[in-house]
């Protein structure tokens, strides 16, 4: 699962490496933890990324690296920091590290112990023990940490293997990393990070902590509460470019009231000085009008070409041999001037395709009423039967006109029953180029089918 958080931080940083001419987007995999890292979604967030237009494909991406494969740098810097006086062993007793109970504080029982390294002996970092560690952040301005209360943290465990404060510097270090730009929950974090930076002899990064994303209740997004997966709203058919748009927008505006730009456009205007520090809210439908935009600027070529894996029988209800694809080309451009998401397409098109309508209750009984239901159907089976009527939207719609008036009922009315039974909805495309399409045939049948039910349930 690759999450909108990730995406967000994901694009701001590429908007920074393509503004300049070397730039370079570091895609490093943190995989010295085996049991969370899996080859599977080292995949997917290749795939996630690829997805919003970050991949190979681009000279300003680079990688993927993985960590694990970079442990003679980690233990390289490791032994710098100890010879310099900048770490210390200590024996494993006197070890908390990061599994230490809340609150609890390690009391440097060994700082001066002038210990080599042994087996089971971690090796910790010489925290400053007055002042304040400043962290210059691009968004949020100086924001000072007392030296006070920053422990001597551990970075490399007793096994000799580094912990992941220091993993993560040496790289960054290696890879000539010059910012680094990630969600406001790591800034926790980065006056340990800043602290090996200089004593490794370095400058730090430029620091950049985005504002945190939230939903309509102003909390913070979990993926045990909220739609969180990029995945699942590709697959639910928002496309990429609409997501890039949105998700740049989360915390950062290109100015001018401007909201629909392609990422093109908004990398050039893009400013970490202009993020906002205050949260971010994930507003899915502001997201859905967005996609309802991109959606309708595509050509129909276009468009029909992003329906196909809804249409195809992994996703699409109807059997494989009844989809017709002259007949959804042809109602393409009715469906692209009203879904909001791709996935949407199925619902208004299935009626094609199904030997019968779906079947809705809810939609039947608001249709069906008595004096209304079985009367138009009769009244329209018996007016289309007619020879003489063209098949075409508009004699289509006066002969229901027609018929209608003749029931003492309005046309929005009277279409109502024909739609449910032809469709079996009471929303969807518009009714007489989906009658047209359908054919006389089909729609009489249609039509007799529901009268036969509207009788023998009394309706």
């Amino acid at each position: 699962m690759f999450h909108v958080g990730g995406a967000r931080s994901a694009l701001f940083n590429w908007a920074i490496a393509r503004q300049q001419p070397d730039g370079k987007f570091v895609l490093r995999i943190e995989d010295t933890d085996a049991a969370r890292n899996k080859p599977e979604w080292t995949e997917g967030i290749l795939r996630a990324l690829s997805a919003l237009g970050i991949n190979e494909e681009d000279p300003h991406f680079e990688g993927p690296y993985y960590q694990s494969q970079l442990a003679d740098a980690h233990r390289e810097l490791c032994e710098r920091l100890f010879k310099g006086g900048n770490a210390y062993y200590e024996e494993a007793k006197g070890v908390e590290g990061d599994d230490a109970p809340t609150g609890a504080r390690y009391d440097r029982r060994h700082r001066d112990a002038g210990l080599d390294w042994a087996p089971g002996r971690a090796l910790r970092f010489r925290a400053p023990d007055d002042g304040v560690t400043v962290v210059r952040d691009t968004i949020r301005g100086d924001v000072e940490f007392p030296n006070s209360a920053i422990e001597d943290f551990v970075i490399a465990r007793g096994d000799g293997s580094p912990l992941f404060v220091l993993a993560n510097v040496a790289d960054d270090i290696t890879q000539g990393v010059t910012h680094v730009i990630r969600g406001e929950e790591h800034l926790s974090n980065t006056p340990k990070q800043q602290l090996l930076w200089e004593a490794l002899g370095h400058t730090p990064p430029v620091w950049a902590h985005l504002p945190v994303i939230v939903n309509e209740k102003r909390q913070k997004l979990s993926k045990r509460r909220d739609k969180v997966s990029l995945e699942m709203y590709l697959e639910e058919g928002y496309l990429p470019e609409a997501m890039v748009n949105y998700l740049m927008l989360l915390g950062w505006a290109p100015g001018d009231d401007r909201e629909i730009m392609p990422f093109d456009q908004m990398q050039p205007l893009f400013r970490l000085e202009d993020v906002n520090s205050s949260s971010a809210f994930f507003d899915e439908k502001k997201l859905r009008a967005f996609n309802g935009e991109y959606i309708r600027a595509l050509e129909p070529e276009e468009f029909v070409a992003r329906c196909a894996p809804w249409l195809g029988p992994d996703k699409a209800p109807w059997p494989a041999a009844n989809f017709d694809a002259a007949a959804f080309d042809a109602i393409a451009p009715l469906a692209q001037s009203r879904i909001a998401v791709l996935g949407e397409i199925v619902a208004n098109v299935d009626f094609l395709f199904l030997d019968a309508p779906v079947e809705d209750e809810q939609s039947w009984n608001k249709a069906m009423k008595p004096g209304v239901g079985k009367e138009m159907l009769a009244a329209a089976i018996e007016r289309f039967s007619d020879d003489g009527l063209v098949w075409e939207p508009e004699a289509l719609k006066a002969a229901l006109e027609e018929v209608g008036t003749g029931l003492g009922l309005k046309l929005g009315k009277a279409q109502a029953p024909i739609r449910v039974a032809v469709t079996g909805r009471t929303v969807g495309l518009p009714l007489f180029e989906s009658l047209q399409l359908l054919g006389r045939a089909r729609v009489q049948e249609r039509l007799r089918a529901a009268l036969a039910k509207a009788e023998s349930i009394g309706a």
